[in-house]
């Protein structure tokens, strides 16, 4: 998406209930930045163990794969809040008004139906692997140092049912502008012009001051 984005807050419900899932949206970002951090000191207890030691972390491809589901999929349903993913809108940016909502609708319906599946696929692509009735409750492991591979299945149906609720919360949003003939609706992603990007650039500096 081009230029900064904004997200109306109100007192409406469904307001509430966009900030109301932003935390839960933050805190999985946190976690996957969190995962990305742990990851240098592993590269760098790797590395420097290689070089002095002759022995490497072990494991540390395994703990790679592990992490990869947090670090690429959990922060997807706050870029998707923001509008801060990346999509081509060289068509999207010349609709105006209700043409803009009903396009922006249509694309969010196709996407729900997308995770939808995804997350139904991720959710069976996890039970394969989980069994409690055997050590760690897992059917399968990594190959290098046994780590149970289940709880990095389950990363994925979560992230993507968080990511279905905020499609659910944006379709009724986008639903709203296009039958009320709305402007500035709240709980979707709306793309400011270059006035109100510089006035929101100002504000910052204030705030910083």
């Amino acid at each position: 998406m081009g230029g900064q984005v904004s997200v109306i807050e109100d007192s409406s419900l469904l307001s509430r209930l966009d900030l109301g899932l932003l935390k839960i949206e933050r805190a999985c970002a946190l976690i996957s930045g969190l995962a990305i951090f742990s990851l240098m000191f592993l590269a760098a207890y790797s590395v420097t163990g290689r070089k002095f030691f002759n022995s490497p972390l072990a494991g540390y491809v395994d703990y790679i794969e592990a992490a990869m589901p947090i670090i690429a999929i959990m922060g997807v349903s706050y870029v998707q809040r923001d509008g801060s993913h990346i999509r081509m809108d060289l068509f999207v940016s010349l609709l105006k008004g209700r043409s803009l909502w009903m396009f922006e609708l249509i694309s969010v319906i196709l996407i729900f139906i997308l995770i939808t599946s995804l997350t139904w696929g991720a959710w069976l692509h996890f039970d394969r692997s989980f069994d409690c009735a055997r050590p760690f409750c897992s059917r399968d492991s990594s190959i290098d140092i046994g780590i149970p591979i289940w709880p990095s299945k389950l990363v994925v149906p979560f992230a993507f049912s968080v990511l279905a609720l905020r499609l659910i919360l944006q379709g009724i949003g986008y639903s709203r502008a296009l039958f009320l003939g709305l402007e500035k609706p709240a709980a979707v992603p709306l793309v400011l012009n270059a006035t109100e990007q510089a006035r929101l650039e100002t504000d910052a500096i204030d705030r910083a001051k």
